[in-house]
Order: C-alpha cells, then structure tokens, then sequence
C-alpha cells in the first residue's frame, strides 16, 4: 500500500486517483477501476445536489406546516411514498428493501427538521412549544 494514495484526514482536496490497490494490480485494470469509479464519483455528485434540492423543497413545507401548526409528520403520505418508492425500486432493479430504508431516513430527517422549524416558529411568536401542544 502506497501512502501517497491515502487520503489525509484534514484534507479537503478530493483524488479520484485514491485506492490502497494502487500498485498491487495491473495497470489496465486499474485503468478500467478508476473509469467506472469516475461514473460512480460524478453519481455521487448528482445524489448529494439532489438531496440538496429536496431538502430545500421540504424545508418550504417545514416553514408552512409550522404557520399552520400542523404536525412535523404525515404517517398517510410516509405510507404511500414508501409504497411508491418500492415500486420505482422493484422497476429499477434496486433491492425494495434498501429503497425503503433509504426513504426512511430521508423522512426521519425531514420530520427532525420540520419539528425544529415549529420549535423556532413557535419560539418567534413567543410561544413556548409545550404551551402550544397543551392547548
């Protein structure tokens, strides 16, 4: 193993080039590893925009749930998306179950969002957020 090829951990600089099999395998399949490693790099990439997009959709909805003092979760539409994503999964050819805990987290981390956007609704219209579940 080279350490030139090891990431530094307080290094933000990326190298696609990276991999302790440098060295150890010949160089044509090395070749062919980082091509498809390139592809699997630039999907990343879409993935973590993508999520940024959502995430800012759903913020919008955090915002107007938290106006309307609606609850951070909504289990009927949970249910249906995660019958939808299975689907879309099963149509791809991606293990069902993976797509489901994948949305699951997503969800998870939508609900824990909207719940801190109500808290600080709540907090700027000096509500105490127990005050509001009381009433």
């Amino acid at each position: 193993m080279t350490q030139h090829n090891l990431p530094s951990p307080d290094s933000d600089e990326y190298d696609p080039s990276a991999s302790s099999l440098a060295g150890q395998v010949d160089s044509s399949v090395m070749a062919e590893l980082l091509s498809i490693r390139s592809s699997i790099d630039n999907i990343d990439a879409t993935l973590v925009y993508l999520l940024a997009e959502r995430f800012k959709a759903t913020q919008k909805v955090g915002f107007l749930k938290a106006a309307h003092r609606l609850p951070a979760g909504d289990p009927g539409r949970e249910t249906a998306q995660i019958a939808r994503l299975r689907r879309l999964a099963e149509d791809a050819h991606l293990d069902p179950a993976f797509a489901e805990k994948f949305l699951n987290f997503i969800i998870g981390e939508v609900i824990r969002h909207h719940e801190a956007i109500a808290e600080d609704h709540q907090a700027a219209a000096g509500q105490h957020p127990q005050a509001s579940a009381l009433a």
